[in-house]
């Protein structure tokens, strides 16, 4: 079976260095707080533009830090794409906000006329005060940024990037994580930048933004260790992982090209058989994922099937959108409501796009799908 993700191939690649980075880690013996995290986050920060990056434990607290950061409480909404992973959403509601699920467009992202939309029925509606808005760049593309933000300004709301899937891309010649006033990212193994365990950061360019998110990150503290200011998380980077995202981050550049070169590949053999991802001229994806779309869910499967048979892995990003998800049903939404998102699920399917695959198995992935469209008579 190929592999989907590639970790083992790079870290056959990479075992040398991080190897002797983690050993570096367990001699010094700073497992929290060593000097490798601070030499991370400098490093982060660069790659983004953002002035400040601060480590935290996973992208989910990233977001939930960034939430605190803008004193989302009881009675607000929280707009947020209803085609995204549950962490999005999860980290409103657990704040009391109520996330308020908006369409994505053909890109995936979400869609800037159904945000304004959405604003505007939840303002006539008169139960909620908009306060937020939290953009996700899926499957690593930025998001309409270039219309989001003119509305979020226009409408006095805070924007949170959510990243977590999109460091090194970048849109508008602008780097990903420095679009919102706070941008959450996350190190999860499989990402583009991923570590050996669960990661995260958050980003900003305001620097009193910065020190309420190094508080919040640490338990609410003020200057002195003991001196808890205001409630917070337990939400550190650990030094280990710190130190293998340094190694990673000295070959991220060749990796992201080599994903790119493997997405443009997939386009160019698939367009017209498929329908391959819809990315902006402007836009430069970290590629997180290439997710193509089969007219419905009995041919996405069999597509599926047809992949497994032959070795090829494949996912589904994602197979319920966020307002059908038990977890928020509470929120009134019933299928139907945003049939866009809704069709999507039933739609994707992500092939292999990690920089390690072989210029022959990549060919391999693009003859398999093309194989199946053939064979499976009526598949289209």
């Amino acid at each position: 079976m190929m592999d989907f993700s590639g970790l083992s191939r790079q870290y056959q690649a990479l075992s040398p260095g991080i190897l002797t980075a983690v050993g570096e880690v367990l001699e010094e013996g700073t497992y929290i707080g060593g000097a490798q995290i601070k030499t991370l986050e400098d490093a982060l920060a660069r790659r983004s533009g953002a002035r400040f990056a601060l480590g935290c434990a996973n992208g989910t607290d990233a977001l939930t830090l960034a939430l605190l950061a803008f004193g989302a409480r009881p009675g607000e909404a929280v707009f947020l794409p209803a085609f995204t992973f549950a962490a999005t959403a999860e980290a409103v509601a657990l704040r009391g906000a109520t996330p308020v699920f908006v369409e994505v467009d053909e890109s995936f992202t979400l869609d800037p006329a159904a945000l304004e939309e959405a604003l505007d029925r939840t303002r006539r509606e008169g139960r909620l005060r908009p306060a937020g808005v939290i953009a996700v760049d899926l499957f690593g593309l930025p998001a309409d940024y270039g219309r989001i933000l003119p509305l979020v300004r226009r409408e006095g709301l805070w924007l949170l990037e959510d990243a977590a899937q999109s460091f090194g891309a970048a849109r508008g010649g602008r780097a990903a994580c420095s679009f919102g006033e706070i941008a959450a990212a996350s190190f999860f193994p499989t990402k583009p930048l991923g570590c050996y365990g669960d990661g995260g950061a958050v980003f900003t360019s305001r620097s009193r933004r910065a020190e309420l998110l190094d508080s919040l990150r640490l338990h609410g503290r003020g200057i002195e260790k003991y001196d808890h200011r205001i409630l917070g998380l337990n939400s550190r980077l650990d030094t280990l992982q710190a130190a293998i995202l340094l190694e990673k981050l000295k070959v991220f550049d060749r990796e992201l090209a080599r994903r790119r070169e493997i997405a443009a590949f997939y386009t160019e053999r698939l367009s017209g058989a498929v329908r391959t991802p819809v990315i902006p001229a402007e836009a430069e994806p970290s590629w997180a994922q290439y997710t193509i779309r089969l007219p419905d869910r009995m041919q996405r499967d069999r597509m599926k099937l047809h992949l497994s048979i032959r070795g090829i892995p494949s996912a589904v990003y994602y197979p319920k959108p966020l307002h059908l998800q038990g977890a928020f049903a509470c929120f009134g939404l019933r299928k139907g409501a945003l049939p866009f998102s809704e069709t999507l699920c039933e739609q994707v399917l992500s092939l292999p796009v990690h920089p390690y695959l072989t210029d022959d198995e990549v060919c391999c992935v693009a003859d398999a799908v093309l194989e199946a469209l053939r064979e499976g008579a009526g598949l289209l």
